[in-house]
């Protein structure tokens, strides 16, 4: 994922954790905020709970390439946080590509076909 497209502070992540709102599924959460910037911002978080260091990075690495192809049709000017959750290790890639639009769907983050 480009560098532009990423939320990389501590207090940027803090403040989408406490004030943003959040979708749940299975394999990961989506936490939402919406931004004062014209681009949208993601950030992709992995906890203790997900596994050693190993897993914890595959897991983020999975997120981040579903992610990827999501990226052209997520509407502008938002900052979201992917957690991983533990059954993203067994999951299959599209598994998680389908949970993604699925929740980005939920979040009212996809642009339709009419460019809204």
């Amino acid at each position: 994922m480009n560098r532009n497209f990423r939320l990389t502070q501590g207090t940027n992540f803090e403040r989408v954790r406490r004030f943003g709102k959040s979708y749940a599924h299975p394999l990961v959460v989506l936490v939402v905020q919406p931004s004062a910037e014209r681009q949208t911002r993601f950030g992709v978080v992995a906890g203790k709970s997900v596994g050693n260091a190993v897993q914890r990075n595959r897991a983020k690495r999975m997120l981040r390439e579903a992610l990827r192809t999501l990226i052209p049709i997520i509407k502008p000017g938002w900052n979201v946080i992917l957690i991983s959750r533990t059954p993203i290790l067994t999951a299959k890639f599209t598994e998680i590509q389908v949970s993604l639009r699925q929740l980005f769907f939920k979040a009212d983050l996809l642009i339709d076909n009419n460019g809204n």
